[in-house]
Order: C-alpha cells, then structure tokens, then sequence
C-alpha cells in the first residue's frame, strides 16, 4: 500500500494543512499541485519585468520550509510543480534548504522540457477554443508549455531522487508518477493508469476533496470548513484506493464529495484525457468504510492520445480598472447617475476601448443585464468600472476620471486612495495540440553544496 497526500491545491492554498500531513499522515509521497492555467504566463511576464523574480513558485521557500522538517525525519519523498518556468532554479533553492537542515543525503531533481514557446509557431495545430489557425492570435506570444506526463518524475524517482520539483506537467501525472515507480506499472497498462491518473485528478485540487469549494450553508454543511484537512490516499498495487483525511480536521470525505470532484473540469467521465492514459470513470464503484474513509475502485483507462496539450499565452492589451462605493439612502440612483457621468467623461477624452462595462456589485456585477431588479433599493452599492484597451496609455485613463468623481461627482462619492495600480496586462490564454513527439523531459538533479 501506498500512501500519498495532497501539499497543496493550487499556489495560494494554506501550508499549514501540509505541515499537518507532513508530520502527523505517516505519508510515503507529498505532492504540491501549484499551477493554473495562467501561471506560466504570468510567471513569464513578471521575469520580463523583474530579474530577481526566480521563476518559481513565490512561496516554495515558505513551505519548504514548514514540510522538509517533517519529511526528512519521516522519510516522506516531494513530488511538485512548483518549478514553473524554471524548474532548475526551484530544485536549487530546494537544495539550499537540505543543505542548511544538513540532509546532504536527499537528492533533489528538476525535470524541464515543458517549455515550447520558441517553435510553437512550428509545431501548433488549430487553436482549440476557436478552430482557427494559430496566427490568428493577435498578440505578442509571451508562453507556450506542453503538458508533461509523468514520465520525467518516474525517471527521476527511479534514479533515487527525493525531492522532484517539475514546470508544466499534467495535475493528475504528479501523484500518478508515484505510483508507477513504486508498483511498477507499465507505461502501457492502461486500465491501472486509468485508475492512478483517476486517483491523481481527485487528490489534485487537495480540500476540494475533504469539503473545500463543497460548502453550502443549510444545503451541504461541512464541519469546521475553517480547518479543512488535506486529503490522503492510500493506494493498492492494482489502483483501488481509501480516500482519508487527519482525525483531528475539520472538512468531510463522503461520497458526495468525492463524486463532486470526480466530475470537476471533467468533459467526458469515458473520455478524461491526460499526457498518460484516457481515463475512464463510468465504472467507478464509491464505496463508505466509515468515518471520513472512502474506497474507489473500478476508475479504468485506455490508450493515451498522440498529441499533447499546449497552453499558450498572448499579451492582448491592458485592462483599466477602478472602484468606488456610495451608502445610505439613494446609493443605487447616485451609482447609475456616476454612470451616465463617466460616460459622458469617457467621451470628452476620446476613451479608445474595445470593452467598457460598469458593474453595481451587489446588484447586477455578476448576471448583469439578467439580474432582477432589487425589491429594495441597496443601502451600499460599490460601482466597479473597467475597460479593455489597446495601450497603457488609454487604460490609464479609467482611473484617472475616477479621481475627477472626488470633487467633481456626486456628494457621499466614497473613493480609494489613489495611486494604487490600477492597470493590468491583459493574458490570453489559449490552447493547441503538437506531436508528443516533439517534446521529452530531462531530468537534471542538483548536487548538495552547488
């Protein structure tokens, strides 16, 4: 049996639930899922601007430093992503870190070969969101990563690595690469790969598993969802699995919520394609074992796909943003009065936008036009104003007709302290398929003291 537990479920999760795990879950594997979609690009935009920024995960010193402690002394190997676009970078500062707790034994590799953004032009099929070709991208291309398999993590934990941190690597092929080294499996069993990537998908997004994002109050209750336990899984050699979180945590492992993640982001439950293996979940048989323990088994597979999935990013202008608020009796008419104004403003200084939109939160900033209106007028409305631009220099101007609302708005206009930045860059983020061929991991390890 393998034990394994989720770090975290996405960069800014909590870290004290993985030092809880890593001290008290007796774990064989702690696995750190830190990317969305649009980390690598924001990742690549800030190292454009900022040469000290490393690259990596911009808290990985922070929980290296809770986990490693607990680790060493349990024996407990790290599998992470968070090396982002340099996965090098991030073994190395992992390196520092043994080093100073003197575990100069524990090797440390990074696996690299994500990074595609210099031929994608070559190698990019249809973008997958609109059918069109790749140069219908209008932006300046600042990213483009292929979705690793497991493959890297396995060579690298076979050639006795302890700590593997990676760039971009499918979610589920973390805490699957685990369990193809440790029992074995071949790179073509597909139904015990179905079954770990399937285990790898629940685990990956971590208290999503043990009530996190499930709490509805009076409909879906969890205990203590201010103290959520990460999950852990324990795994058989043929990918049955008990799903278990810490006794003393708050959150709840019950069929609800393991059918609730099982079926997050997921298209196809016969068809949830991975770098690895296609997964197929209709056999999946959800199985109580008491408190807070949930047996899955039956999670299959079939042959991976030829191509792997690319995520591109593409700088397409910038987004000028701004809030102001309005309370007490008539907030609601002076927030569609402050509208009809900075339109009129907008006018005035030829605003060049290809989007404007002004948001009542609270009333409409979510369904808009589809909000009913309020039974009641709103005793505080905060009115959010945001436009999509082609340069800087138009974005700039939202917030600085905002500052004019001060002295020449309306009375009670309640304003922020200006000069925060109110500017973005706009990433999109889209997505292709190249040859899977075109692409391999490299495993480089950091010897103790470099």
């Amino acid at each position: 049996m393998l034990k394994i537990g989720t770090g975290s479920g996405w960069w800014g999760d909590r870290i004290s639930p993985a030092v809880e795990l890593a001290e008290k879950g007796d774990l064989d594997y702690l696995c750190f899922e830190t990317m969305a979609e649009a980390t690598v690009s924001t990742a690549q935009v800030r190292k454009r601007r900022d040469p000290d920024f490393g690259g990596f995960d911009t808290y990985l010193d922070d929980r290296m430093a809770a986990v490693l402690p607990h680790c060493i002394r349990r024996g407990t190997r790290i599998v992470s992503n968070q090396g982002w676009v340099n996965p090098v970078g991030a073994a190395r500062a992992i390196r520092a870190h043994l080093d100073r707790l003197g575990a100069h034994h524990w090797k440390v590799a990074a696996v690299t070969g994500s990074i595609v953004s210099d031929r994608i032009a070559e190698l990019a099929g249809p973008i997958m969101e609109t059918g069109r070709e790749f140069d219908s991208i209008e932006g300046e291309i600042v990213s483009a990563e292929a979705y690793l398999g497991a493959a890297g993590i396995v060579q690298a934990l076979a050639d006795g690595a302890d700590i593997v941190v990676t760039g971009r690597v499918a979610d589920p092929a973390l805490f699957l690469a685990p369990m193809m080294h440790e029992f074995g499996w071949r790179a073509d069993d597909w139904d015990r790969l179905g079954a770990g990537a399937g285990i790898g998908h629940l685990m990956e997004c971590g208290a999503q598993l043990t009530g996190g994002y499930f709490v509805d109050p009076g409909y879906k209750d969890v205990p203590e969802p201010w103290n959520l336990g990460f999950p852990i899984a324990e795994v058989e050699a043929d990918g049955a699995v008990v799903f278990g979180k810490l006794p003393d945590t708050g959150g709840v492992i019950d069929r609800h919520t393991v059918l609730e993640q099982m079926f997050y982001e997921v298209h196809d439950p016969a068809r949830y394609i991975t770098p690895d293996v296609v997964v197929d979940f209709t056999g999946a048989r959800i199985e109580p074992m008491g408190l807070n323990r949930v047996r899955v088994t039956g999670i299959t597979g079939t042959p991976r796909t030829d191509t792997l999935k690319v995520s591109i990013g593409a700088q397409e202008g910038f987004i000028g943003e701004d809030l102001f608020v309005y309370a007490g009796p008539g907030a609601l008419d002076k927030a569609y009065l402050a509208e009809r104004i900075l339109r009129e403003r907008f006018r005035i200084v030829g605003l060049q936008a290809s989007d404007l939109r002004f948001d009542f939160i609270g009333v409409n900033a979510v369904h808009g036009p589809m909000s009913p209106v309020p039974a009641t007028p709103p005793y505080e409305v905060a009115v959010r104003v945001a436009a999509r631009c082609r340069t800087r220099a138009e974005a700039l101007k939202i917030g600085r007709e905002v500052d004019g609302m001060a002295v020449s708005g309306i009375g009670s206009t309640g304003k922020r302290v200006p000069f925060a930045e109110r500017v973005r860059e706009v990433i999109g983020i889209w997505s292709t398929l190249i040859d899977r061929d075109q692409v391999s991991p490299q495993v480089q390890f950091i010897e103790a003291g470099s």
